[in-house]
This record gives structure tokens, sequence and C-alpha cells, in this order.
């Protein structure tokens, strides 16, 4: 018996302002919708938009590059929804694409949403192609001068992204707007699925692991029991499998499973997929996850290693709280920044691991050219270069505890920010490097966490012993144990850098060694000392 042609998955990503007609491309690229396409809810078609994800399919040869051999390329859409008010959802969409089209009105070009997207793609995507939509409504004497006027502004947009260079097609999905007849032929399609399966890659699939599947609609069917719909994130689920529903606390039996209404035994990452399990209310979990039993853990609060997102205005501040969205699930939190020591800022770091033997230093704010720590190290450092760390990090603290997989996405966002206002409110992404299930977190996890704060504090020179050694006074109390500061950095006024070698008598003064030999003659007394030390009481970083 000949083996059935394979059939490769690419998750296609239809991203963009409200109103550019991304719907309208889905369904004139699609030949099957799920239950969920094309704004089937009632909700959808009363307010006129897309209020949540919606999927279909179309299916083409396997092109060259994509290996020899039969088979069939599928292409599934993810149809994101353009208000500014659903960017959370868009987000949980945009994680589970392996390719993206971004939107254009052609007679608007970019729009604050657009622009939007196209950060989210940035984060979360590695190919892109841009549709210029509704061409139709270019005066047909004009239509060739203004797309390719709009195709040179994209293409300045986006040289300093990572798709600079990417294909910019143009269409008209559904000429003559929502209410003209089905007859009418949408313009430029051909030419898009083309531009597609030359953008078509072998995504990373890999069926081993714990199963895991973001699951963004859920239903009942009478007499077979609660479907729910969604796209493998990890591992592989079969017919007979036990799947838990954290969101619930409970675990079911898969009955069935279908992909674009035909039944499948199994599934792996990247599959889009309908698990039927046994009955429960589907009102409980509109989405959320689902995974191999007890391989995902809720937790309170987590270290992420983190990247500002260059588009956000203003600075992040430690204790400012921020809409934080893992996975398909959206937050408040707390942040806390922090970085390597100045000395460690160019040090390599192991990516998506963090290590607890090191120690860390706190932050005020996240460090970037702007920010104001940064100002206040150029202007401490003699090169009048920012020095910034390679890699930061930061603790978040949840309000309420979330579920999610290690490594997973991170984005932090300002979603209370005036939707009209022509800014970007996605503030900072990064990755889940470590959650901290304990709810007694505080107490039982942060101790082991070595994040220090840099303290300053000046005392003055009171005469120099030799070349190598001085004496300082009011640095220190006269009970002050000074033994615990010993080797701790100080610099001299004049220049010379030492370390603090020991007491000296007993009215709190010091002997600080200069290693490189004191460059001021003896004479001069009385320079003032500068004293930093790194603080080692762990309560001052984590105090309220």
């Amino acid at each position: 018996m000949a083996a059935l042609p394979r059939v490769l998955n690419v998750n296609v990503g239809v991203l963009g302002h409200i109103d550019s007609g991304k719907t309208a491309l889905a369904r004139a690229l699609s030949t099957t919708g799920s239950t969920a396409a094309f704004d089937r809810a009632p909700q959808s078609r009363a307010r006129g938009i897309t209020l949540d994800l919606g999927f279909s399919c179309f299916r083409t040869a396997l092109p060259p590059q994509l290996g020899p051999g039969p088979g069939e390329l599928q292409f599934t859409l993810v149809d994101c929804p353009g208000h500014a008010s659903l960017i959370r959802t868009i987000i949980g969409g945009a994680q589970i694409i392996d390719l993206m089209m971004l939107v254009i009105d052609v007679t608007k070009g970019m729009q604050t949403q657009s622009a939007e997207c196209l950060v989210i793609g940035q984060i979360a995507c590695q190919k892109m192609v841009v549709v210029l939509n509704k061409i139709d409504l270019l005066p047909e004497g004009k239509r060739q001068s203004a797309i390719e006027k709009m195709t040179k502004k994209m293409q300045k947009t986006l040289e300093n992204t990572k798709f600079c260079g990417c294909p910019i097609v143009a269409v008209a999905a559904k000429p003559g707007g929502p209410e003209a007849p089905e007859s009418e032929n949408p313009l430029g399609v051909s030419e898009l699925i083309e531009v597609l399966k030359s953008q078509a890659y072998l995504p990373s699939r890999d069926p081993s692991g714990n199963f895991l599947m973001a699951v963004d609609h859920c239903f009942s069917i009478k007499g077979q029991g609660t479907v729910m719909t969604g796209t493998i994130l990890s591992g592989s689920v079969s017919l007979g499998d036990n799947v838990e529903i954290p969101a619930l606390k409970v675990t079911k039996k898969v009955k069935s499973m279908q992909m674009f209404h035909t039944p499948v035994t199994y599934a792996m990452q990247g599959d889009r997929v309908g698990i039927c399990v046994t009955q429960f209310d589907p009102k409980l979990l509109e989405r959320g996850l689902v995974c191999t039993p007890e391989s995902l853990h809720t937790i309170h609060a987590a270290i992420i290693s983190l990247k500002k997102i260059q588009y956000f205005r203003g600075a992040l501040q430690t204790k400012a709280k921020f809409h934080i969205t893992v996975g398909h699930e959206t937050v408040m939190g707390r942040v806390m920044f922090f970085s390597p020591a100045p000395a460690d800022f160019n040090e390599e770091i192991q990516e998506n691991a963090f290590d607890f033997e090191k120690d860390y230093l706190y932050q005020e704010e996240y460090l970037s050219k702007d920010s104001k720590s940064s100002e206040e190290n150029k202007e401490n450092d003699q090169s009048g270069e920012v020095q910034l760390p390679r890699q930061q990090w930061a603790l978040l603290e949840f309000e309420k505890p979330v579920t999610c997989p290690k490594l997973c996405l991170v984005i932090g966002s300002k979603l209370d920010t005036d939707i009209h206002a022509n800014t970007c409110r996605l503030a900072f992404h990064g990755v889940l490097l470590q959650g901290m299930e304990d709810k007694n977190y505080i107490e039982t996890f942060l101790p082991k966490l070595k994040v220090y704060k840099l303290k300053h504090k000046e005392g003055q020179v009171e005469r120099a012993m030799d070349d190598y050694s001085v004496i300082g006074r009011s640095l220190f109390k006269k009970e002050t144990n000074i033994q615990i500061f010993v080797g701790l950095k100080v610099k001299l006024s004049t220049g010379e850098d030492g370390l603090i070698d020991s007491g000296f008598g007993q009215s709190g003064k010091f002997k600080i060694r200069i290693p490189a030999s004191i460059m001021v003659t003896r004479a001069t007394p009385s320079g003032v000392c500068h004293g930093a030390q790194l603080a080692r009481e762990k309560e001052d970083v984590f105090k309220d």
C-alpha cells in the first residue's frame, strides 16, 4: 500500500490595524474554515469587527525548497483582531505563528496598531510578508504609481527592522468592500500565494517531550463531550491519552481529534487540532493551556531575562506595574530590574539560564542609552561612553498566579495608555527563566537571589603613611566593625584606586592600600575618599 503524501503545516499570522481587511484576506485565501473562522461568533457579527482569533487553511503543492517527493503544504491562517483593546489576543496569536502577513490599508499606510503588530512580529516571528490591501479603492489610472509609492514607504519603515527587504504584495481581498457581491474576484491573491510558498520554511517541529497546547476556543457537542481547539506548542498527543487542564485542576481522556474537520489519531508540535474530551462546562475554559498531567506549574513570581522595546517612550522603572502577558494569560505585575556588576557588563551570559551563584546589581530602572542611571555612568566614565550590560533581568511579582511553561515568551505592556494616543504600549519582552511556585516565595526563594544595592560613602584622607598606603577617616562610625569592609574598593579624589586594608585605632579610622602607589605628595592630606560598597543585607533590596 502506497504511503500517503506528507502534509507540512505552516502557521501564518494575519495581523494589522482594524479595518485593514484581514478577515476578508483570510477568506479569499482559504478553502477550509474552522468553527472559529471569519468572525462567525455572534458578538463579532454584531459589532462588525474581529473579536477573537480566527482559523482557516488552504493547501498547495510542496515548493522545491521544502524537499523532494510528493506532498502538500498546508497554510493555517491565524486571523488576529486589529482593535487596540484586543492586543492581549494579538500577542497570544503571534506566539503560535511561523510566518506573518502584515496587512496594510493601501489608502492609509502604517497606522498605530500596524506598528504594534510589527513590534509583536519582531519579537515572535522569523519571516514576514507585507500585504497592501484594498488596491481597488485607488483610481485605476493612478493605481500602479500609488502602489509603488506605498511600497517605497513600507521599505523605508522596515529598513531598521529584522524584516528589512521582505516581500511586499498588493491585493484587493474583497473588491467593492463587504457589501459587494461574491462574484467579484479578488485581485492579486494568486500572486500572494506564490510569495507565501517562496517564504515557507521547515519550522522546528519536535514530537518528543511533554504535550502542551494553547487553547483558543472551547465548545461542547451534545452526546460526545467538550471540544478544545488550539495549536500544539510542544510534544504530541494521541487518541486515548490523558491530558490535564491546569486552570480547572482536572485530567480528561482524549476521545477523538480533528484537524479542519478531518478525523486524526495523532497530532504534534505546530499542528492546529480540535481535541474532544469527556464533558465539562466549556464556559470555564475560553482560552488557556492543556498539557501532559503534572507537567505545568502555577507560579506567583518569576525571574526573566529581558530587552526594552525600542519604540516604547519613557523609562522602565523598578517597582512600576505593567500588564504582563505570559502565553494566553495577561495579569498585572510589579518589576524589579537588576544587572551584572559593572565589572561584568561585557561578560558572556549563558542563554536561557540563570546563575544563582553570581552577585547581581539592583537597578532603579532598566539601563538603556537614555536612562538616568546610564547618564550618570557616562559622566563617571572617562571615555564618555555609556556602558550597558549585555544582559539584564527582572523579578516579576504577579498580582494573581499564572500557569505557564519555563522559557516561554513574556511581554510587558502599558495597556492602560489611551488607545487613541499615537504611542507604542509594548514596553519590554523577555524569556521566563525561573518560576516561583511557593506563595511564600519572599521568605523561601528570594534569599537565594543575590541582588545587592550599590552604596556610596565619602570620607577624608587624613595622611599618607608611605607610597602605597594612606589613613582615612569619616567613612565609618566609631562602633563599626571595619573588618567586614576589608577588600572593598575606594577612590581618592586625586584619581588613585585603593582597597580598604584594615582598621586603624579605635575611632573609626582605617588604612587604605594603593596598589599603584600614591601620585600626590605626602604633604597633601585630606583628599576626598569615595568608598563604594555592596550592601550585604538582601532585605535592603526585597523589603516592602
